[in-house]
């Protein structure tokens, strides 16, 4: 099951919960036809919910949000954004460990 504690992100909220977050953020970047997005689904509502108060943890369906992935280059899925103050300060592709996620949060902080 989905953790509460992952946002959904669309065009219409992704300024205002991601850009003005006061906390990093981690933007999960995924599609309902991905295999590797779906492995690594379990690990972000993990993380969300290990992390609940220290960062915002989000997703964003690149066939809804099509702008917004060509906004930020997204070429291939899984991508990982990590925000800090507003601005993307570094991007992972692929299934992703959860330790190596959690570790680049945990620089943010």
């Amino acid at each position: 099951m989905a953790s509460s504690n992952v946002l959904t992100i669309t065009e219409t909220n992704f300024d205002s919960e991601i850009l003005h977050s006061t906390v990093p953020v981690l933007v999960d970047f995924w599609a309902p036809w991905c295999g590797p997005c779906k492995m690594l689904s379990p690990v972000i509502d993990e993380i969300a919910d290990a992390k609940v108060g220290q960062v915002k943890v989000a997703k964003v369906n690149v066939d809804d949000a099509q702008a917004l992935a060509a906004r930020y280059r997204i070429n291939s899925i899984p991508a990982l954004l990590f925000f800090k103050n507003g601005e993307p300060v570094e991007q992972l592709v692929g299934a992703v460990s959860k330790s190596v996620l959690t570790a680049k949060l945990d620089s943010l902080l």
